[in-house]
């Protein structure tokens, strides 16, 4: 009887071992079908080689030699919290910076020219973890509801149809017969009954979902002038696809989309890389490492999904990394004196008025570039604090806000709110 007991207990454990084998390699399966695709795209738009000898050097093991952190004032919180923020949109509207609401508009800002292409590695700086969130799926247009809209030509948006139509019938016919399989049952067999209702839910759920997508092709795809300006974006999109960064991409290609969305978040606009490239060099000619840059533009669309993992990615009306102004530098892997170094340096900057910067606690620096060297006015800043997330002031309040107040130190000015 014992013996019977440990095998059949043997038994299980390969069953569940087998089961737990089989879920973890599709799981993994598919992580590496994205890591691959993230290699491809490494390899095909830079040099790859170099890049993973930059990467080493950010990350190699350093020898602290004392001292502790220094973090300046200006680099720290401000004491109005949307302080930080405001200042940003207030840049935004003084010039009327176009924000990026999803790749589509992120594409016709790259083809007009008012972004430029970030190299993946330069002998100052390496970027390293752009677009960790993007992934291989179709491209869509970005509602403001947050809704997403797949892009099609003809012939694509036909197949998604017939894919909807097909999946439909397959569903309703296998809802069919398993109330077919229910209604058999008698009042004893309620296990069975139970499991039959838990399919059937299933399906029924797929079901509702596949109608809703198709309540969604029908609205946006439905009207023929509606359809006719997708059917133009996407061959926009065709366009840049082409010929963007040296190379051409394939749409159709899940590896080719997950690339070329790689290339688009690795751009800027002009103002920001000069001050990207300006700290980098200074690091660089310190510390003898590349600058590690973990971020540039982000659309709006890509901020949402962000949002689910990282806090300080805001999703106000203009957020600051959707405009091409704004980047983040990693400082995870840097030594104290290496952060001091930097701090510093980005305080001079800050002073001389030609950028907002915060110290993350997510290990980023968050860098912001005006766009003609000059801060906006605290008027303009207090006007944008309701745009950056401010509550309204009070109705009885008719007085025009105060812009923060300075500490008592010489140097110390606001505290700053994450962005």
């Amino acid at each position: 009887m014992t013996r019977r007991i440990v095998f059949a207990f043997v038994v299980i454990g390969v069953i569940a071992g087998a089961a737990w084998a089989v879920f973890h390699f599709r799981g993994a399966r598919g992580r590496l079908a994205q890591s691959q695709n993230r290699s491809a795209y490494v390899a095909n738009v830079f040099d790859a080689d170099a890049w993973n000898r930059a990467v080493e050097k950010v990350k190699e093991n350093r020898i602290e030699t004392g001292g502790g952190l220094e973090i300046p004032p200006e680099l720290k919180h401000y004491e109005e919290r949307y302080w930080f923020l405001a200042t940003q949109v207030a840049e935004i509207e003084k010039y009327n910076v176009h924000t990026c609401q999803d790749y589509l508009d992120l594409a016709a800002t790259i083809e007009r020219g008012e972004m430029v292409p970030v190299p993946g590695v330069t002998e100052t700086y390496v970027l390293l973890g752009i677009g960790q969130r993007a992934d291989d799926s179709p491209f869509s247009r970005y509602e403001e509801d947050n809704h997403e809209v797949e892009l099609y030509d003809a012939t694509q948006l036909a197949g998604a149809y017939r894919r909807i139509d097909e999946r439909r019938s397959t569903l309703q016919k296998e809802i069919g017969s398993l109330n077919a399989q229910a209604g058999k049952l008698t009042r004893r067999e309620r296990s069975k009954r139970s499991e039959l209702q838990k399919q059937i839910a299933a399906r029924q759920q797929e079901l509702q979902a596949i109608e809703e997508d198709k309540t969604v092709l029908d609205h946006y795809y439905g009207n023929p002038e509606t359809r006719q300006t997708l059917f133009r974006e996407y061959e926009s999109l065709q366009t840049l696809a082409k010929n963007f960064n040296g190379r051409s991409f394939d749409l159709e290609n899940p590896a080719d989309r997950l690339a070329l969305k790689l290339n688009m978040l690795s751009t800027l606009r002009p103002q920001a890389l000069k001050i990207l490239e300006e700290v980098a060099a200074a690091y660089h000619g310190q510390f003898d490492r590349p600058l590690p840059v973990s971020s540039l533009v982000r659309t709006e669309q890509y901020q949402h999904s962000l949002r689910r993992v990282n806090r300080n990615a805001v999703t106000i009306d203009s957020p600051p990394h959707s405009t091409g102004l704004a980047f983040d530098i990693d400082y995870r892997y840097m030594s104290i004196a290496e952060q001091n170094f930097l701090m510093a340096e980005l305080a001079r900057l800050k002073n001389a008025g030609r950028i907002e910067v915060i110290r993350e606690r997510n290990a980023n620096y968050h860098v912001f570039a005006f766009v003609n060297g000059a801060r906006p006015s605290d008027d303009l800043v207090t006007a944008s604090l309701e745009k950056a997330g401010a509550p309204p002031p009070e109705a009885h309040h008719s007085e025009k806000p105060e812009p923060p107040k300075k500490k008592k130190e010489a140097t110390k000015r606001h505290k700053r709110r994450k962005r």
